[in-house]
This record gives structure tokens, sequence and C-alpha cells, in this order.
């Protein structure tokens, strides 16, 4: 245990937010995503998994320690429902409230298409796996960069 740091954060994903740089992505997917296949393209080769944690959870605890990137219209991203890519199920509202606490300003969720998604989270640095068992718990965040002191 750590002082300062979310207890949800274990060694691996510390070190796999750590090694991130400036540009490069994190998908945080449900427990029904694809999440062994797609992952075998990222940095890291597998998923990481946060079991038993919403992903409204496991976004607060990424976004305590990783900033946004700042350089781009839309470092967030959610899997679009099939069919009603408008509709916003209330996994993703929840998120959207945590993100936007993290940012201290709406930083809205960019509607992704399910096989962009897909595409986008082969190209990610790692995938984690949250508990989330609701529908459309997919999301993707940029990270940014930690200025200077």
């Amino acid at each position: 245990m750590l002082w300062g740091i979310d207890p949800l954060l274990d060694a691996d994903l510390l070190y796999a937010l750590r090694r991130m740089g400036h540009g490069d992505e994190i998908a945080v997917v449900d427990t029904n995503y694809p999440a062994a296949s797609t992952a075998m393209s990222t940095v890291t080769g597998e998923p990481l998994l946060m079991a038993g944690v919403s992903a409204a959870r496991a976004v607060e605890a990424i976004l305590s320690v990783m900033p946004l990137d700042t350089f781009v219209p839309d470092p967030a991203g959610r899997m679009e429902v099939v069919g009603d890519p408008d509709a916003i199920p209330p996994v993703q509202r929840e998120v959207q409230q945590v993100l936007d606490r993290a940012a201290g300003k709406h930083v809205p969720l960019q509607g992704i298409e399910r096989f962009d998604f897909y595409e986008r989270a082969r190209n990610a640095f790692v995938i984690l796996i949250t508990g989330e068992r609701r529908f459309y718990g997919d999301f993707i965040f940029k990270k940014g960069v930690v200025p200077p002191e």
C-alpha cells in the first residue's frame, strides 16, 4: 500500500501507466469485451484485470494518476450503442461524471463505432478489463503530459 495511490492501482497497472507516453491510449473495457484476443497486438501483449470493479471506479483510479491529452480535441471515447449511436447508457453517464470531476471541466466522451473501437483498442498501449457487467462499459483514454513543476 502506498500513500496517495488509489489501492485499485496494482503494480502491473501502475507499471503500464508509467510506461505510457504522451498520446498513448488505455482501453478500459467491460467483462464481455474480447480483451484477450484484442490485447495480443497491444504493447503489453495481454490484458490487465481489475475484477469486481465498475467501469466508473476503474476510470476514477486511473485518472487519479494519469492526465488526459490536452493537445487533441477528443482525449476520451466510448463505444457507441449498436443501432443507436447517440444513446448514452447509465454506465457511460457514470464514467462521464468521473471524467468531468477528474478533469475539473466537461470533457465529452466521443462516440466510437463498435468495430472502430475494436481497431483502436488493438493499437492501445494496454487494455484493462474491469468487472463491469453492464453493456457498453468500454472506453478509451489518451494520456497527456505531466507539466514541469
